[in-house]
């Protein structure tokens, strides 16, 4: 280890202006000369710290695209089928609560920047699924209403930080309940439709790192309830991808991740043991 704290401190010491003002700004003063400077990669607590901000700069930079591939499914097939705008509208409305209240108390933005991103392109799916549907006057008042509320949180005078931590409660919940119509939805129709497979594993990955980021950098129980209840929901929408893939009434996903499902996961529930084989159905349940 010493002989590679030699080697490398003259280059860690020596690092370009906008690099060292990364750093710092990244892992603060003491982290900063602890790993970089002295390169002491024994400072546990430090290391936690510069994990959790790759893992959080990686998740901001994950959203930024994470979405696409549903935009583009929706965008190439002219169709929402499978697709719930209940849980795109439930979760765009948690995702704005959730982007006020990180901002105005002042957390990291590594720690919440994909929210926006993630909004962003929620917004662009609602507006399509109602266009699909035929609600294009109601894709309007959607879009009036989402920016009305975005201002409102954002504005001391019309939303205090009593009012908007109670909101953040609230959006907790909603964020978790925003899964369940989405489930509903494939359980009915017995596959998924036009749900994107590329946009809900890359969720999962990124809703478990988002735990950790948040257990290192937030002090908010309330924030990191809501992500685990996130992360066991979306497991469960990543099963449902995995258990219909073959189902008649789900898009093939197979160009889309480039594998096959039992390369994604171990098993799948699409055969029984003896007799004819089973699988989904497309009949609707209930």
């Amino acid at each position: 280890m010493d002989t590679i704290r030699t080697t490398l401190q003259p280059l860690t010491h020596s690092l370009p202006s906008p690099l060292f003002k990364l750093g710092l700004s990244l892992l603060g003063p003491d982290c900063y000369k602890s790993l970089v400077l002295d390169i002491n990669l024994e400072d546990a607590t430090c290391v936690k710290l510069a994990t959790s901000k790759v893992l959080g700069v990686g998740i901001i930079a994950g959203s930024s695209v994470v979405k696409i591939p549903q935009i583009l499914k929706l965008l190439n097939s002219q169709s929402a089928a499978g697709v719930s705008f209940l849980s795109y509208f439930l979760e765009t409305a948690a995702f704005v609560v959730t982007l006020a209240y990180s901002a105005r108390s002042g957390y990291p933005f590594s720690t919440y920047g994909e929210t926006a991103l993630i909004a962003a392109q929620n917004i662009v799916i609602c507006l399509l699924v109602l266009r699909y549907k035929g609600q294009t006057a109601a894709a309007g008042v959607f879009l009036a209403g989402l920016l009305g509320t975005g201002w409102a949180l954002q504005d001391e005078k019309v939303v205090d930080m009593g009012m908007l931590g109670w909101a953040q409660a609230g959006a907790g919940v909603l964020g978790v309940a925003s899964k369940v119509p989405q489930i509903w939805t494939i359980w009915r129709e017995g596959g998924t439709g036009q749900l994107s497979a590329f946009a809900v594993f890359n969720y999962l990955t990124g809703s478990l790192s988002r735990i950790f980021t948040t257990i290192q950098e937030v002090d908010d129980k309330m924030i990191l309830y809501g992500f685990i209840a996130g992360f066991v929901l979306n497991a469960v929408l990543a099963a449902q991808m995995i258990y219909y893939w073959n189902s008649p009434a789900t898009a093939s996903h197979a160009a889309e991740m480039g594998k096959e499902p039992e390369k994604m996961a171990m098993g799948s529930s699409t055969g029984a043991s003896s007799g004819k084989p089973k699988g989904p159905t497309t009949r609707r349940r209930g």
